[in-house]
C-alpha cells in the first residue's frame, strides 16, 4: 500500500531526530579499551600505540600512561572542549605532544618517562593556559634561556633527567608565575649565582645532585621562597651569605651533604628560619655565634652528625627553639647550662650519644628547660642515675632511657618531674637496699608496661624482676659499686713543677676497678697514670684500689679542674673535682734606667713585667709612697704604655725610684735613680764639674740622662777636646784649639758648651738652609782644621731590654771636606718634647745641630762617608736606626751665650764626692761598664794622635 501524500514530510523530523540520538549516544558512549567515571576516562596500561578514536566530549582528564605513544593526532582532540588535564606517562614521546585547538585549555600536562631530550618553546606556545607541567624521568640534558616562552605555568617538575646546565636566566620567562620547580634527581653540579630570577616561587628541591659548593649569592632573586630542598648533594663548601636573598625562607634542609661546621656566615640573611634540617653530615663544631642571624628557628635537626661535646654557647641564640634532635653523634661532654637559653623547647633528643658522664655526675645539665615536655636518652651509655640527674625538668611528661645498662637509680631521680611515660629496660641493676623505692615508684605512677628491670645483683637475686623481690629483700650487707674515700686536693704551683693528684676508692666485690682521669670534664687519653690495689681486711674484707695522675714540667695550658672516674662491674663513681693553678713568678720585659735632667723637663720611667697571673706593678720613692710630684699633681702613670713620669721636674723630685711588680706566686723589684741638675748653679769647666760629681773619676760610668731614661756619658780625652760615649754612640769632639768651642750633644738636644762659649756672642743663630761652610763656621769660628763631630740621639728604647744595644753613626766634617758639598744643605733640629714638657723644652734647652739616623733614611744623599784617620772606631756592632722619639724642626736655632745656661750644679755635692747617680747602678751593667772603659782607652790613644 502506497504512503500517504502527508506520510513524508512527518518522518523527515523524526529521522533527523533519531540520528542526533545516535549521535549524543556515540559521543557520550565511554571507548571499549578505556574505562569511564565522571569526568574521568582512563586509557591507561592497554599497551596501545594509537589513542582511541570517539572519546567523550564530557571528559576533563584523559590518562593514557602506560602505553606505546610515539605521537598523538590532532584530530582525536576535536570537540573535547571540557578537557583540562592529559596525563602521557610512560610511553614513547619524543616531543611535546599537540593536541590541536583543545591544548589553549590544557592546565595540567603529564609526560614523564618518556624520551624527550630538550625542551622547545614552540612546543609549548599552544598551551596558554597550562598550570603544571611535568617531565621528570626524561632525557632532557639542559635548560636553555630558549626553552620556555611566556606562559603562566605555576608548577614545572623536572625530576630526574640528566640535567647539567641551567643558563643563567633560563626561567626567566616564567618568573610572574611559577611558584614550585622541582630539579631532583639531575646531574648539575654548579648554580651560577642569581640564576633563579624568579620573584614568586615558593617551593625550590634541588636533591640528590651534584652540587659541592654553593656561592654567595646563589639564590638571589628568589624573593618569595619558602622552603628549600638541597639533600644529598654531597655539599661541602657555603660560602658566607649563600642563601642571602632568602627574606621568606622558613625551611631549609641540607641532610645527606659533608657540611663540617655551623657558621653564621652561611646562615646570614635567614632572619624568618624556623626549620633547618642538617642530618646525615659531618658537622663537628658549632661556632659560638651561628645563630645571630637566624633566631627564629623552632626545629633544628644535627642527628648522624660527629659532634663530641656542646659546649656552652651551641645554642645560644635559639630561644624559640621547640625541637632539637641532637641523636646519634658522639657527645660525651656536655657543659653544665648548655641548654639554657632553650626556654621554649619542648622536645629534646639525645639518642645514641656517649653522655654517662653528663647525666651520672651533673649539677644542672638541663637547667633552663622549663618547658621540655619529652626527652629522649636512650642508648647514650648511661650506668646510674643521680638525683640531680634531671633537675630543672619540672614539666617532663615523656622520658626515655631504654637500651642503657642502668645499674643504680638514686631514690627520688624521678620525683620532681610530671612523668606521663617512662621508657626504662636494663637486666643490670644493683638491688640492694637503695633500691628498694624503685618498684612502687613505678606501680604508682603505672609504668609496669613500659619498664622492664631485672636485678643483677646480689647473686641470688639475680635476673629477677624488680616487681617480684619482696621489699625485705632489698638489702645493703655490702658495698660491690665503688665507694671513693680519698678524693684529689686543689693545688698551686709553680710554672715548670712536677704535680700529682691522687684518689683512693674501695669495693666489697672481687670485680676488678679501673680508674680515668678527666680535666674539666673531659677524659684524658694520653695522661700518665699509675693504679695500685690491696686487699684490706676492716669489719670484712674489701679491695682498696688506688690510682695517681702525674702532670710532669706543667704549664699554663694544664690549668683546670682534675676528676678521678673509678668503675668497675657494678658501676661508676666520681671523685670530686680538684682545681690546678698554674703560677709564674715576675720577670721584668722593662726595667728603669738611671736618670739625670736639669729641672722643668720632665722624667719618664719605663717599667713592665709578666708572669703569671699577669703581676700588678706599683712605684716607690725612696722606700715610700711621699710622691712630690703627685701632691702637685706633677706625676702620671700610664699602665697601658708601661710609663711613669714627671713632668716640670723639681729638685725635690731627686732621689731613688722603685718598680715593684707582685703577684699571687711573688714579687720582684728593680731601682733607678733621678739626679735633677739645677741650671742655675751650672759651673763653667763642665769636666771639672762632672768629674767632681763622679762622673769621671769613679770606676762606674757617669751617666747624663735624657728624659727618655737614655744613657750620655761625657769622658775627658785629650786637651783638644772631649770624648762624648753613651750606650747610643761614641763621638770624638777635636776643637782645634783651646780657644774653640766644645760641642757635646746630649739625647734629647741640649748643646753643652764648653769653656769658650763667649765665642758664640757674634752670631747667635742660623738657619738650617744656610750652606754647610757657614754651619762648621759658626760652630767652629776659630777657623781651624779640626773636624766637626755631628752626633745623632739614636736610642730606642727597646735595645736595652733585648740587650742589643746599638751605636749611634757619627760624621766628621773638615773644613776642606770635599764630601761636604754632597750634602743637601738641610740638617735637621734635634729636639725631644713629650706631654706637658714641651714648652719648657723648646723655650728653655739649647738645641744642637744634628745628623740623625732619621735624617739619613729619610734623605740618603746626605749621607757622608767616614775619613778613615779621623773618624773613631765604630763598634762591629753599631748599626743603629732612630729610634722615633725624637721630634724634628725646621726652625732656626738659637745658640745661647751662657753655657751654665744648660746644666745646673748641686752645690751641696763636695769635688769628688759620688752623685747619687754613681750609687745605685743596676748590676747588669757590669758588663756594659768593662766595654765602656776599653773604648775610652782607645778614644784616648786616638785622640792623642790626632
Amino acid at each position: 500500500m502506497a504512503a500517504g501524500p502527508g506520510l513524508a514530510p512527518r518522518l523527515f523530523p523524526a529521522v533527523l531526530l533519531l540520528a542526533a540520538a545516535v549521535a549524543a549516544a556515540s559521543s557520550s558512549a565511554c571507548p571499549p579499551q578505556c574505562s569511564c567515571d565522571v569526568g574521568l576516562v582512563d586509557c591507561s596500561r592497554g599497551q596501545v600505540a594509537a589513542i582511541p578514536q570517539q572519546l567523550p566530549a564530557w571528559i576533563k582528564h584523559l590518562d593514557l600512561s602506560h602505553n606505546r605513544l610515539v605521537s598523538t593526532k590532532d584530530s582525536v582532540f576535536e570537540g573535547l572542549h571540557t578537557l583540562l588535564e592529559v596525563n602521557i606517562n610512560y610511553n614513547l614521546l619524543s616531543t611535546i605532544p599537540t593536541l590541536g585547538a583543545v591544548a589553549a585549555n590544557i592546565t595540567v600536562l603529564s609526560l614523564t618517562h618518556n624520551q624527550l631530550t630538550e625542551i622547545i618553546a614552540e612546543d609549548l606556545l599552544p598551551y596558554s593556559a597550562l598550570e603544571t607541567l611535568d617531565l621528570s624521568s626524561n632525557l632532557i640534558s639542559e635548560i636553555k634561556t630558549s626553552s620556555f616562552p611566556i606562559m603562566q605555568l605555576k608548577n614545572l617538575h623536572l625530576n630526574n633527567n640528566r640535567i647539567t646546565v641551567l643558563e643563567p636566566g633560563c626561567f626567566d620567562n616564567l618568573s610572574n608565575t611559577l611558584l614550585v620547580l622541582k630539579l631532583n634527581r639531575n646531574k648539575i653540579t654548579v648554580i651560577q649565582p642569581k640564576s633563579f630570577r624568579l620573584p614568586q616561587l615558593q617551593y625550590l628541591e634541588l636533591k640528590r645532585n651534584r652540587i659541592r659548593i654553593v656561592e654567595s649569592l646563589t639564590f638571589h632573586g628568589l624573593d618569595s621562597l619558602k622552603s628549600l630542598k638541597l639533600q644529598c648533594n654531597g655539599i661541602c663548601e657555603l660560602k658566607d651569605g649563600a642563601f642571602w636573598g632568602l627574606n621568606e625562607i622558613t625551611e631549609l634542609d641540607l641532610e645527606h651533604n659533608n657540611l663540617t661546621e655551623v657558621t653564621k656566615g652561611w646562615l646570614y640573611g635567614l632572619k624568618l628560619l624556623q626549620h633547618l634540617h642538617l642530618s646525615q653530615n659531618a658537622i663537628t663544631r658549632v661556632s659560638a655565634d651561628a645563630w645571630e642571624f637566624c633566631q627564629k628557628l623552632t626545629e633544628l635537626d644535627m642527628t648522624y652528625n660527629q659532634m663530641t661535646r656542646l659546649d656552652e654557647s651551641t645554642f645560644v641564640g635559639l630561644n624559640l627553639l621547640e625541637s632539637l634532635y641532637m641523636g646519634d653523634n658522639r657527645v660525651s661532654y656536655i657543659a653544665d647550662g648548655v641548654f639554657s637559653s632553650l626556654s621554649n623547647l619542648l622536645t629534646l633528643d639525645l639518642r645514641n650519644n656517649k653522655i654517662s658522664w653528663a647525666i651520672e655526675d651533673s649539677h644542672g645539665v638541663f637547667t633552663g628547660l622549663v618547658k621540655l615536655r619529652k626527652l629522649i636518652l636512650q642508648g647514650s651509655k648511661i650506668t646510674s642515675i643521680t638525683k640531680k640527674a634531671f633537675s630543672g625538668l619540672e614539666t617532663l611528661e615523656y622520658l626515655d632511657l631504654s637500651n642503657n645498662a642502668i645499674m643504680s637509680i638514686q631514690e627520688n631521680s624521678f620525683a620532681q618531674m610530671s612523668l606521663k611515660e617512662l621508657g626504662l629496660n636494663t637486666s643490670s641493676l644493683l638491688c640492694d637496699c637503695q633500691l628498694k623505692w624503685l618498684p612502687q615508684f613505678l606501680k604508682e605512677k603505672q609504668f609496669q608496661h613500659t619498664v622492664t628491670a631485672n636485678c643483677a645483683h646480689p647473686v641470688w637475686l639475680a635476673g629477677k624482676n624488680i616487681f617480684n623481690v619482696d621489699a625485705e629483700d632489698f638489702i645493703c650487707d655490702a658495698f660491690p659499686k665503688p665507694l671513693i674515700t680519698a678524693h684529689p686536693e686543689t693545688t698551686v704551683a709553680l710554672r715548670g713543677m712536677n704535680v700529682s693528684f691522687s684518689c683512693t676508692a674501695c669495693s666489697s666485690s672481687d670485680s676488678p676497678m679501673a680508674a680515668v682521669w678527666r680535666k674539666d670534664r673531659e677524659l684524658l687519653y694520653e695522661a700518665e697514670i699509675q693504679n695500685y690495689s690491696s686487699l684490706q681486711e676492716q669489719d670484712g674484707e674489701f679491695v682498696e684500689y688506688t690510682t695517681v695522675l702525674q702532670l710532669r714540667n706543667v704549664n699554663f695550658t694544664d690549668e683546670g679542674w682534675y676528676q678521678c672516674v673509678i668503675t668497675n662491674y657494678f658501676g661508676s663513681n666520681y671523685s670530686n673535682k680538684a682545681e690546678l693553678t698554674v703560677n709564674e713568678l715576675p720577670s721584668f720585659m722593662k726595667t728603669p734606667m738611671d736618670l739625670t735632667i736639669r729641672t722643668g723637663a720632665m722624667a719618664r720611667l719605663e717599667c713592665a713585667a709578666g708572669g703569671h697571673p699577669m703581676p700588678q706593678i706599683a712605684w716607690q720613692k725612696d722606700g715610700g709612697t711621699d710622691f712630690p710630684a703627685a701632691r702637685e699633681r706633677r706625676m702620671h702613670v700610664m699602665p697601658e704604655d708601661d710609663v711613669f713620669f714627671i713632668v716640670n721636674v723639681k729638685m725635690e723630685d731627686m732621689g731613688m725610684y722603685s718598680c715593684m711588680a707582685q703577684n699571687t706566686a711573688g714579687g720582684i723589684s728593680a731601682n733607678a735613680t733621678l739626679t735633677v741638675l739645677d741650671e742655675m748653679n751650672l759651673p763653667a769647666d763642665i769636666p771639672s764639674y762632672l768629674s767632681s760629681q763622679g762622673t769621671l773619676s769613679e770606676p762606674q760610668e757617669g751617666y747624663s740622662n735624657s728624659e727618655a731614661g737614655s744613657h750620655q756619658q761625657l769622658m775627658a780625652s785629650t786637651t783638644h777636646g772631649y770624648v762624648h760615649k753613651g750606650t747610643d754612640g761614641i763621638c770624638y769632639v777635636d776643637t782645634g784649639s783651646e780657644t774653640d768651642a766644645d760641642l757635646l750633644t746630649t739625647p734629647f738636644g741640649t748643646n753643652l758648651h764648653g769653656r769658650m762659649g763667649s765665642l758664640y756672642a757674634g752670631r747667635s743663630s742660623f738657619h738650617p738652609s744656610e750652606p754647610r761652610e757657614g754651619l762648621a763656621q759658626q760652630v767652629n769660628p776659630g777657623g781651624t782644621s779640626g773636624p766637626l763631630v755631628i752626633c745623632s740621639d739614636c736610642y730606642d728604647n727597646a735595645n736595652i731590654y733585648s740587650k742589643n744595644r746599638e751605636y749611634c753613626p757619627y760624621t766628621f766634617l773638615a773644613e776642606e771636606d770635599p764630601q761636604e758639598h754632597a750634602l743637601t744643605g738641610s740638617f735637621a733640629v734635634h729636639t725631644q718634647h713629650e706631654g706637658t714638657a714641651i714648652d719648657s723644652l723648646v723655650t728653655e734647652a739649647d738645641v744642637s745641630v744634628s745628623l740623625t739616623n732619621h735624617d739619613r733614611i729619610r734623605n740618603p744623599a746626605s749621607t757622608v762617608q767616614l775619613h778613615r784617620k779621623e773618624s773613631c772606631p765604630r763598634p762591629p756592632w753599631s748599626s743603629s736606626t732612630d729610634s722615633g722619639h725624637s721630634h724634628y724642626s725646621q726652625q732656626p736655632v738659637t745658640i745661647h751665650k751662657n753655657p751654665q745656661a744648660f746644666l745646673q750644679g748641686d752645690d751641696e755635692t763636695e769635688d769628688g764626692a759620688e752623685p747619687p747617680v754613681a750609687k745605685n747602678r743596676l748590676s747588669q751593667r757590669s758588663l756594659e761598664q768593662s766595654t765602656g772603659n776599653e773604648r775610652t782607652l782607645a778614644m784616648q790613644a786616638h785622640g792623642a794622635t790626632t
